[in-house]
């Protein structure tokens, strides 16, 4: 391959093969002087603010995400009954499926998530009663 380098107000023509590098040619390249540019001065720039949450914040009958991740699948739905260590929904977080389960017996009283949604630490994944 060849490439054409310009370093200073000299342009040289290399020829880079694995291995080795071989100059064909160097040209004087006759260039403008560069205007001085006035610095500018630093501006204030605004903090980002994070966009406002729809997400439901947990109570003491919720079960929350541990970590952050994305919804991979959701194993029940409102009205059912589960027992303790029963899988309500699977999470994908670092690239490893994480299975939240249920911490006692009880009813699902809401599904707050949807699969493919993505989720923060502390969000309400699922309410019981």
């Amino acid at each position: 391959m060849i490439y054409v380098v310009r370093i200073n107000d000299l342009e040289y023509e290399v020829e880079v093969e694995r291995g080795s590098a071989t100059v064909l040619r160097t040209n004087e390249v006759l260039s403008a002087p560069i205007a001085p540019v006035a610095p500018v001065a630093p501006q204030a720039i605004a903090a980002p603010q994070a966009p406002k949450s729809a997400k439901v914040k947990a109570n003491a009958n919720s079960i929350n995400a541990p970590m952050p991740g994305t919804i991979f699948d959701i194993k029940v739905q409102s009205g059912q009954s589960v027992k303790a260590g029963d899988v309500l929904l699977v999470f994908e977080a670092m690239k490893m499926e994480n299975e939240i389960m249920a911490p006692a017996d009880g009813v699902v009283s809401k599904v707050h998530v949807v699969k493919g949604a993505s989720i923060n630490t502390g969000d309400a994944l699922v309410t019981m009663q």
